[in-house]
């Protein structure tokens, strides 16, 4: 009896899943450093809103909006250069629609994580909500 060998195509790496694969990561660095999840690719309504890539709780109970970029090389600024004022303002927006479920706000934060060159770096605290 002849069984058909299963084909299996590998689906080409796209930059979603590599975005996705990048998320993964910086979500398992962060929470063994003691972060807690809260939300994975939080959006806002409507066209023209922001998106955040992880909303997390530090142990000290702040709201941390983490904006992950992954780049091959330090080429054309890097990763970290690729987060716009544009992207900025973005994130804070949806920073914004996001807190709005709270009564009292918590303290903030703004921190970007990076991978570049098969390294992982955390920038604490990267830009401000009035950048």
């Amino acid at each position: 009896m002849n069984i058909p060998k299963a084909t299996t195509q590998l689906k080409p790496r796209t930059t979603k899943r590599a975005g996705d694969a990048a998320e993964a990561l910086a979500l398992q660095h962060l929470q063994r450093a003691g972060l807690l999840l809260l939300e994975r690719n939080y959006r806002t309504p409507g066209r023209g809103g922001g998106e955040i890539d992880l909303i997390m709780r530090s142990p000290d109970g702040t709201c941390v909006f983490i904006e992950v970029r992954q780049r091959k090389t330090a080429g054309h600024g890097g990763a970290a250069a690729s987060v716009s004022a544009t992207k900025r303002g973005r994130i804070v927006f949806a920073a914004r629609h996001y807190l709005m479920r709270f009564r009292e706000l918590p303290p903030c934060r703004f921190d970007v994580v990076t991978l570049e060159s098969g390294q992982l770096v955390w920038l604490q605290g990267a830009f401000d909500a009035v950048s």
